[in-house]
């Protein structure tokens, strides 16, 4: 069974990189791939990723090195998996208490990591899924899908509150068009103007009646809820165009 996931490999041994891609890729997932450990940094913290994979001894900045700065410094919780020739139980507590979410000992089977990374990325949307969401006065429980503006309850549709769900779970950061197309519709993308109708909803539902608009349209990048001091916020003209 193929799974819709974006996964980022860090590995500077190029043939295992590319075999584990293929495969994954071959399962439905999309693959970015890094061969150090500065360049595997900068895309996790500039990108969204379900999962990454990643080799403990990398150039310029090392796996754990690399665990510590995206969890500590970036506060960046996407689920990790070291895939390693470390093998001893120290250096597997020193991962795990480091921020890893599981570890595989080189050389691997691809089918095991292909298990291990679909388990990862389940348990993680379920933990998603089971957060109370705040930006604001906004508040959005998705496990009762119980949406709120202030004293106000409201009313949307269930593409329109998974649309919600991303936008608020990853408030601040402007998330672009074809991420939230992949997370909402996978690889079977409706006609183009179902990604505006449902943002229409969305900024309807949340903005309409409200001083203070938490939709924003970002030119050319994407979108983002947030609430944003009055000199960041666009104009409303611009605001409405999604």
């Amino acid at each position: 069974m193929s799974m819709s996931a974006v996964v980022l490999i860090i590995e500077d041994n190029r043939s295992l990189a590319e075999s584990v891609g293929f495969y994954l890729e071959s399962r439905g997932m999309e693959v970015d791939y890094a061969a150090d450990g500065g360049e595997g940094y900068r895309l996790a913290v500039e990108n969204r990723y379900d999962a990454i994979i990643l080799d403990g001894h990398l150039p310029r900045m090392d796996g754990l090195d690399v665990v510590r700065a995206l969890r500590r410094e970036a506060r960046i919780s996407t689920p990790i998996i070291m895939a390693t020739g470390r093998d001893t139980l120290d250096d597997k507590l020193a991962g795990l208490e480091d921020g890893v979410d599981d570890y595989l000992t080189k050389p691997f089977a691809t089918q095991e990591l292909e298990a291990r990374l679909r388990a990862v990325i389940r348990r993680n949307r379920k933990e998603v899924a089971r957060q109370v969401l705040k930006v604001g006065d906004l508040s959005f429980d998705p496990t009762c899908h119980r949406v709120r503006r202030g004293d106000r309850e409201l009313e949307l549709s269930p593409v329109s509150a998974k649309l919600l769900t991303i936008l608020m779970r990853e408030s601040p950061r402007v998330v672009s068009r074809r991420e939230i197309e992949r997370e909402l519709w996978g690889d079977d993308l409706p006609d183009s103007d179902a990604l505006r109708s449902h943002l229409y909803n969305v900024r309807k539902a949340i903005d309409r009646g409200f001083d203070t608009p938490l939709l924003h349209t970002v030119q050319s990048a994407g979108y983002r809820i947030a609430d944003l001091p009055p000199g960041q916020r666009p104009p409303r003209v611009a605001a409405a165009v999604v």
